[in-house]
C-alpha cells in the first residue's frame, strides 16, 4: 500500500500521468443519497411496492415514439452543438457530406457504433442508425469522438496523435451533454421532458455511480490482494453485494444474484479502467456547462484540449 493505495492503482494511475487522489475521489460516496432518492422516485413513478435490482432496467419513462429521419438527425445534431462555435459546426458538417458516416445496417455489418481512423485521413463513424432520440444520441457522441480524432491528428505529430481513454469519453459525452441541454429547452411536452430529464439522470446512474462502484470494487480486491490475503469466489462476491447495498440503497431489495455480477464485467480484465468513464462524463458536464455559461473563451479553450492528442 503507498498512501492507502494498492499498488497496482499507483501504477495503472500513473502510466496516464493521472494523480492517484483522483481515484480516491472516485470511490467516496458522499453523494450517494442522491442516487437513493433516485432509486425511491423510480419505485414511485413504476408503481412497485417492492423495487428489484433488474427494475432498475426498466423504462421509468417510455420513449415518445416519433420517428426521426437521418435528415431531421443531422439537423438536431447541428443545432445542439451550436455552443461549440463556427469551426467545430463546420468540421461536423464535413463529416455529413464527405462520406465519414456509414449510416445504416447490412449483411456482415457488426452492431452498435463506432468512431474509427487512421493517421492522415478523416475518421469514420459506423452507426446502425434507427430512427428514434436513442440514436440520435448516439450520433452526436461518436462524432465527439470523430471530430476529437479529426483536431488532434491536425495538431499533433503522429507519434502524438493518440488520445486515451481517460480523455476520450470526455469529447462523445460533452456533445450529449449540450445536445440535451438544447432539446430541453426546446421542449414544453412534458411526457418529452420527462424522457430527456430520465434520459440524463440514466447517464449519471449508469456512467458515474455504477463505474465508481465497479472501480471501489477493484480497489478492495487489489488491496486484499496487496495485503497478501487468498480471495476466494466467493469473497469477490461478498464484496460486491455489499457494494450493490452500499450504492443503491435501502428502498431497493438487492437480491442475492447481483453477488456473482462481478464474473461478468469485461471491464475488470482491464485493470483500474472503469474510473475513467466516470471522471470523463464528469468532466464533459463541468465543461458543457462552462461552454453554455462563458462562450467563446471556454470554447477555445475546449478545441485546444482535442488538438492536443
Amino acid at each position: 500500500m503507498v498512501c492507502g493505495n494498492p499498488v497496482t492503482i499507483i501504477f495503472y494511475t500513473n502510466s496516464l500521468q493521472v494523480n492517484p487522489r483522483c481515484y480516491n475521489c472516485e470511490v467516496t460516496s458522499y453523494c450517494l443519497h442522491l442516487l437513493h432518492r433516485y432509486v425511491r422516485l423510480r419505485s414511485k413513478l413504476l408503481g412497485l411496492d417492492e423495487l428489484h435490482m433488474y427494475d432498475l432496467y426498466v423504462p421509468m419513462v417510455p420513449e415518445a415514439h416519433v420517428e426521426i429521419s437521418r435528415e431531421e438527425a443531422i439537423s438536431i445534431v447541428r443545432q445542439g452543438l451550436h455552443p461549440l462555435g463556427e469551426q467545430y459546426l463546420a468540421d461536423l458538417n464535413r463529416s455529413f457530406t464527405e462520406g465519414w458516416i456509414d449510416w445504416l445496417e447490412n449483411r456482415g455489418k457488426t452492431s452498435g457504433a463506432y468512431s474509427w481512423g487512421t493517421y492522415g485521413v478523416h475518421p469514420y463513424v459506423l452507426l446502425n442508425y434507427q430512427e428514434n432520440l436513442d440514436n440520435v444520441f448516439t450520433l452526436a457522441h461518436e462524432l465527439g469522438h470523430a471530430l476529437h480524432t479529426f483536431y488532434s491528428n491536425q495538431k499533433q505529430e503522429y507519434i502524438n496523435s493518440r488520445y486515451t481513454i481517460f480523455v476520450a469519453e470526455v469529447a462523445s459525452t460533452l456533445n450529449e451533454a449540450l445536445l440535451i441541454d438544447d432539446l430541453l429547452k426546446k421542449t414544453e411536452e412534458p411526457k418529452r421532458r420527462a424522457y430527456l430529464l430520465n434520459h440524463y439522470l440514466e447517464q449519471f446512474r449508469g456512467t458515474v455511480f455504477r463505474q465508481t462502484m465497479f472501480a471501489e470494487f477493484e480497489k478492495l480486491v487489489h488491496a486484499k490482494v496487496g495485503a497478501g490475503e487468498a480471495v476466494t469466489a466467493d469473497q469477490l462476491s461478498q464484496i460486491y453485494y455489499d457494494l450493490n447495498k452500499k450504492y443503491f440503497g435501502a428502498d431497493i431489495v438487492v437480491d442475492e444474484l447481483i453477488a456473482m455480477e462481478w464474473a461478468r464485467i469485461p471491464h475488470f480484465y482491464r485493470p483500474f479502467y472503469v474510473y475513467k468513464y466516470a471522471t470523463g462524463f464528469s468532466a464533459a458536464v463541468a465543461l458543457s456547462e462552462q461552454i453554455l455559461n462563458e462562450g467563446e473563451p471556454a470554447v477555445n479553450a475546449y478545441l485546444e484540449f482535442l488538438g492536443a492528442g
